[in-house]
């Protein structure tokens, strides 16, 4: 098996209390990362796991987990976990994993899952929205969908996201969220393969020539998968349509080294808005 028989990996680096005297990983935690891995690939396929399981139905249960030993990983190795759903029955669905250390194979599974009610634990055939979402992510398909529009026409999906991270996730009071700006900006909703919305962000018109970029939300268990990138680079992509030569926004300080890696310059003294740090963030617009 090779690194590219898979298109979906999972990086971690080994950890001392995973090792024995010799500084070998012992076996059981193999399990443990192709496990993480899973949870990760979930995320890759903008699903959140529970609110997704929820309307499709069902739940996923292992029925069979086997693991092939063909090297060792070492204390503060960093290894790469690779899976990928190899086949999709009536109610099981399968996927191999195999963790390398650079090209060399360390180990391989398969991993046997049975979609199942789970009030009675009894198979259910697997929903073709997920068959169709598992083949898509396989073939390269994209597994996000964005919308841009105004608040009547995203309103209620951007306004739902917003309640769940400021609202009741940051406990930012239910009336510091709203505001009149709502109506006039530019609204951006991204979409997961079974329409559930997952992230949000707005543009205002700030001043002539400059966009204003906030309110950006992502769903909490799918932050780290480039969501809140690509609604920066929709919401970017739209004030530079209209004009705009740059654009800012209030950072929140935890994720000033996110906007960072993505262009934007701190500008100014930090502050304080709804009672949580902020720094104001600039990045000037390609072809300005």
């Amino acid at each position: 098996m090779k690194r590219q028989n898979f298109r979906f990996f999972h990086r971690l680096r080994v950890r001392w209390a995973e090792v024995d005297m010799q500084k070998i990983v012992f076996n059981a935690h193999y399990l443990m990362y192709f496990d993480t891995a899973v949870a990760d690939y979930w995320r890759a396929l903008a699903l959140p796991y529970e609110e997704a399981m929820h309307q499709l139905g069902g739940d996923l249960y292992v029925k069979k987990a086997t693991v092939e030993y063909h090297g060792s990983a070492r204390y503060d190795d960093q290894i790469d976990i690779g899976l990928k759903c190899a086949r999709i029955g009536n109610s099981s669905m399968v996927f191999t994993g195999a963790i390398f250390r650079g090209d060399a194979l360390l180990i391989t599974c398969e991993l046997v899952y049975v979609f199942a009610d789970p009030a009675t634990q009894t198979s259910r055939s697997v929903p073709d929205d997920l068959r169709k979402i598992l083949t898509g992510f396989e073939a390269g398909d994209a597994m996000v969908s964005i919308k841009t529009g105004s608040w009547a026409e995203l309103g209620t999906h951007a306004a739902a996201i917003r309640t769940e991270v400021f609202v009741q996730e940051q406990g930012i009071p239910m009336d510091m969220e709203w505001d009149e700006a709502d109506a006039t900006a530019i609204h951006a909703v991204a979409y997961n393969g079974l329409g559930q919305p997952i992230a949000t962000g707005r543009l205002l018109q700030h001043a002539p020539g400059t966009g204003k970029i906030g309110r950006m939300a992502v769903n909490r268990v799918l932050r780290g998968a480039s969501l809140g990138r690509e609604l920066l680079e929709v919401l970017m992509a739209q004030a530079a349509q209209r004009g705009d030569t740059e654009v800012l926004l209030h950072a929140q300080r935890s994720a000033e080294g996110f906007y960072a890696r993505l262009g934007f310059a701190p500008r100014g003294e930090a502050f304080e808005e709804v009672e949580i740090a902020h720094i104001e963030m600039v990045r000037t617009l390609r072809g300005s």
